[in-house]
């Protein structure tokens, strides 16, 4: 089958990419590589390097291949980052997302898996999310990917298109040989920025100590990497089967606060590092935690690296190996 994968360069989408190409799909990706690195594409996929709001651009990759599918991760995802420039995010977002789906309704494309987010939620309180909890994004990010989904979800409703939107919890870990891993560029992730503030001795910052939470930091669920993109297979493959549309939450089901985080690092690292508190940042909940039921019931879901310490295992791992991340 040939594939499509928009953003498959970046942190996840190369992942994805590395397990089709490992199951034997004929892979095709297309990142401007504005966050992503060439070097992360695996070298058995046709790398594009274009941007998908290039209409012109987009068409001509579509003529050159008979695809079945479109996996679509490209967008920006940084939520402090889209407060400060919300016109970016809903022109990089939501503008090249509809040009994308005008070219799959003409090229006639069945299928579609979304990269969406928790971030659609917004602020829940101490509500555990199911997919039937209301959308109320805070943050211009998580009101990107809420227009991204309505937009996919009414394209289906017109065309016949089937789909499945995957919202993810914080995702985090790598490869487990330690050839990906996570690599941005100004680094927002805490996971990252903790490991490498205790192999570099590099400062760290916690944003936000008078949350309503045990230890007045923020609470996340994350979600290995290598779990969330076997969700995308299974959901690409109950596509192909005939699966009705859905949307997923993909996430632990358990929260650990950033104190959590920094002593979890610490215990895998055997290295300690200091720690200072800074002001909450913009757009930031108290807590995001998934319920994930939906998916493992309807698509068999079954994560295997669920502890936090498998998923910091493998991210120090790519750390160590990878001490500056990415050559280009």
């Amino acid at each position: 089958m040939s594939i499509l994968v928009c953003g498959g360069a970046g942190y996840i989408g190369s992942h994805f990419v590395r397990m089709l190409c490992d199951q034997g799909d004929d892979v095709v990706v297309a990142d401007a590589l504005f966050t992503g690195h060439r070097e992360a594409v695996d070298p058995r996929a046709t790398f594009y390097p274009i941007n998908i709001a290039d209409e012109v651009a987009l068409r001509e990759l579509f003529e050159a291949h008979d695809l079945q599918a479109v996996v679509h991760f490209a967008a920006y995802s940084q939520v402090g980052e889209s407060m400060k420039k919300p016109l970016d995010y809903f022109e990089n977002n939501v503008a090249a997302t509809l040009t994308l789906l005008q070219v799959m309704r003409d090229f006639q494309i069945p299928h579609l898996v979304f990269s969406s987010t928790a971030a659609v939620y917004g602020d829940p309180g101490n509500e555990d999310l199911t997919e039937k909890t209301p959308p109320r994004p805070m943050n211009p990010y998580g009101e990107s990917k809420l227009a991204m989904e309505r937009m996919i979800h009414w394209m289906a409703e017109a065309t016949g298109m089937t789909y499945m939107s995957m919202r993810y919890f914080n995702v985090a870990g790598a490869w487990p040989d330690g050839t990906l891993g996570e690599d941005h560029r100004p680094e927002t992730h805490i996971i990252p920025i903790a490991v490498n503030a205790s192999l570099k001795s590099r400062p760290f910052t916690i944003f936000g100590s008078d949350y309503p939470t045990p230890d007045g930091t923020c609470v996340r669920d994350y979600v290995h990497v290598m779990d969330l993109v076997a969700a995308h297979l299974l959901a690409l493959s109950a596509l192909q089967k005939g699966a009705a549309s859905s949307i997923y939450n993909l996430g632990s089901g358990s929260g650990y606060s950033n104190g959590a985080i920094v002593r979890a690092v610490e215990e895998v690292t055997g290295v300690p590092f200091p720690v200072t508190y800074g002001p909450r940042r913009p757009g930031d909940p108290a807590r995001l935690v998934a319920v994930s039921q939906k998916i493992r019931q309807e698509l068999g879901w079954t994560p295997q690296y669920e502890s936090l310490r498998a998923i910091i295992e493998s991210a120090v791992r790519w750390h160590r190996a990878h001490p500056e991340g990415y050559s280009d």
